[in-house]
């Protein structure tokens, strides 16, 4: 741990969204949009939240004659195609807002799309062409541009409606994302309501809880990392492993829920300030490459990486078993940082989900061309032990095989 005289770095506020919480809260949403100035409304979501929930139903009735659509064909990683049938339909319908319903697919689609409304993108030769140009990252410039006003309404805790400045759909034929940076790209209004979370199936919600802890434990050990940070950080991860396991569908504990949904947006409070570490690098290549969601990547990835950091990160991860209600005192950090693997091990099994990447069949014979795509990712520029070659990388594969 750094001593008083060598503590130092930057703070940066989270995304400047107003966030409100509690049950029933989408019943305000007409009012909301009112004061946003927004008049007229596509609806997002995907198939699964439009068809088997009430979700966007519940929606639709609070937006009342505001709402002049629904798109719901928004699949996993939001296809192209999608993206650009959602572009038109808000055009033709003059749209000034969207009104994203579902996890991070519909978050990070919805400020793509809502750079490709100001552009004027709508053909998926266009969009390809412009992410072969520049690499797969658009820096759009929006000067004198008007960008749609943007709400999400999350039912997972994936978190990235709290993302700020960028977005992102998949090339399906290609088989890597599209992404958009612009510091304007950010919800206006973000809204945790547990009764839209009913009915998210209980294996996406507990998985995407995970990928809330992954973020509660990349926050708390990589570059960046200060008290500000730390404080919500260890209060999120605190709520995942209190709430996380009483959650699901079975207890019918809509506090249990919110609670969580609270962790989730705890979890990202030091985004601006704390990069990613190595388990979120892998997560994007894995899940991409295999179709494979961020919750269940953040299963099998985290506690790996977890244990790779443990050399450079003791300190920080001592303050996890802390959270979970581990008494330290008399610990060093070293023993305090192996007890919180421990129960971030028992709590991931706990809840059912998968914990090696043989359980998601991820082939032996591709670590090596994941870690050279896990490289070129950038998202593990911040983990705590720097990660420069392959054979780092394959190491923590191995481990987690």
């Amino acid at each position: 741990m750094a001593v008083a005289s060598e503590l130092q770095g930057e703070f940066r506020p989270p995304v400047p969204s107003r966030v409100i919480f509690g049950r029933d809260k989408v019943s305000d949403l007409g009012q909301e949009l009112q004061q946003l100035g927004g008049k007229k409304v596509l609806l997002l979501s995907g198939r699964t939240v439009a068809e088997k929930t009430d979700a966007v139903r519940g929606v639709q009735s609070a937006l009342g004659d505001a709402c002049v659509g629904v798109y719901s064909g928004l699949t996993q990683r939001a296809p192209l195609s999608t993206a650009v049938e959602a572009t038109k339909m808000a055009l033709d319908g003059e749209v000034d807002t969207l009104v994203g319903v579902g996890g991070s697919t519909i978050s990070d689609a919805a400020r793509m799309i809502a750079v490709m409304m100001a552009e004027g993108i709508t053909s998926e030769q266009r969009l390809r062409e412009l992410g072969q140009q520049f690499d797969g990252m658009l820096e759009p410039d929006l000067a004198g541009k008007q960008l749609p006003l943007q709400v999400s309404i999350p039912t997972t805790l994936s978190a990235g409606e709290f993302n700020r400045g960028g977005g992102n759909i998949l090339d399906d034929q290609a088989s890597h994302k599209i992404r958009v940076r612009h510091p304007d790209l950010y919800a206006h209004l973000i809204v945790l309501d547990p009764e839209m979370t009913v009915g998210t199936p209980d294996w996406l919600w507990l998985s995407t809880g995970v990928k809330a802890m992954d973020h509660c434990i990349e926050r708390l050990y990589c570059k960046g990392n200060q008290p500000a940070t730390d404080a919500t950080t260890l209060m999120a991860a605190e709520l995942l492993f209190n709430y996380l396991p009483k959650s699901g569908e079975s207890f019918n504990d809509l506090n249990a829920r919110l609670q969580c949904l609270i962790a989730a947006w705890l979890s990202m409070m030091g985004a601006p300030s704390v990069g990613s570490g190595l388990s979120h690098g892998l997560g994007h290549v894995i899940g991409v490459k295999y179709g494979i969601g961020h919750g269940h990547t953040s299963c099998i990835t985290q506690p790996y990486v977890m244990e790779y950091n443990r050399q450079s990160s003791a300190h920080q991860q001592a303050l996890l078993a802390r959270a979970a209600g581990i008494d330290i005192r008399g610990m060093s950090d070293e023993v305090a940082a192996e007890a919180a693997a421990r129960v971030v091990d028992e709590f991931i099994m706990g809840l059912g989900m998968p914990h090696r990447l043989r359980d998601l069949e991820v082939p032996k014979e591709d670590f090596s061309e994941i870690a050279e795509l896990t490289l070129r990712d950038g998202a593990g520029r911040n983990n705590p032990v720097a990660i420069t070659t392959k054979e780092q990388i394959i190491e923590v594969l191995e481990m987690a095989w």
